[in-house]
């Protein structure tokens, strides 16, 4: 069973509590796919220049924000891990010749089980974490997805979480998105529906407005499409699931990668 790979924005930390149609498509989305054996998730949260893996067999779900409401932090996401899943992960990565090092006890932060309660609320499936490097080149972040691409014939599940526009100091109270947020999002799409590498590689060059969408503060939000895209090398599909705005400019969008 090869499932397809997916980008999945997981917003404010607050869409664990929210009801909408972007948090509804998600638990739809969930609902509809075949079982995964495991889930890896990329994730915009855990940014790191050596390329890290979660190797527990237990996870707890880390609450890693504050200033939320005092329900946030009694969240609770208790997926199993899969030491042999992130084994093979490691053995790929050391195929590959790629540094890396194996990770015990952190949990998963919000970039991974804000979106995975909505889509599989049990939390039964074995979830392996991987780490990001936003200061690496696309190209690179692309080539460590394409590593663990052979996975996706065994039943797993992969996901870059993140957001194509992530500038918290842009948001504000309009029910509209801004005009530069559609944009930047257009571009984005009209890119990955064509599997345009070049001009997604060169995005900082090329996407409009993309200071005010993907801030240097912000890259590590962006960059795990690549990561996703990675796994689904060999098809080079995209489709925009849904796509959605919240506080004016924070991107809600789901690519499904295949």
């Amino acid at each position: 069973m090869k499932l397809p790979a997916f980008f999945i924005a997981h917003g404010s930390p607050l869409l664990a509590l929210e009801d909408n149609d972007y948090t509804r498509f998600l638990t739809r989305l969930g609902q509809d796919l075949p079982l995964p054996r495991g889930i890896v998730v990329f994730s915009a949260h855990w940014d790191s220049p050596e390329q890290l893996v979660t190797v527990d067999g237990q996870h707890e779900a880390q609450h890693d924000f504050y200033g939320f409401p005092d329900e946030m932090y009694e969240l609770a996401y208790p997926a199993p891990g899969d030491p042999l899943l992130s084994r093979r992960i490691c053995e790929l990565f050391k195929k590959h010749n790629l540094a890396h090092q194996p990770i015990l006890g952190r949990g998963l932060d919000h970039g991974v089980w804000v979106i995975l309660q909505k889509m599989f609320p049990k939390a039964d499936i074995p979830v392996v974490a991987l780490s990001v490097d936003s200061l690496r080149s696309p190209s690179e972040q692309y080539e460590i997805g394409r590593m663990l691409a052979p996975l996706r014939d065994e039943g797993i599940l992969f996901i870059g979480s993140g957001g194509l526009i992530h500038n918290l100091r842009l948001l504000n109270e309009k029910d509209q998105p801004e005009d530069w947020a559609l944009s930047f999002d257009e571009w984005i799409a009209k890119a990955l529906e064509a599997w345009d590498l070049p001009s997604l590689f060169a995005y900082e060059k090329k996407a409009p407005h993309v200071r005010e969408a993907v801030p240097s503060y912000g890259r590590e939000h962006f960059v795990p499409l690549f990561y996703a895209m990675g796994t689904a090398d060999e098809g080079r599909r995209a489709q925009r699931m849904i796509q959605a705005y919240q506080y004016g400019t924070l991107s809600l969008n789901c690519w499904m990668l295949d």
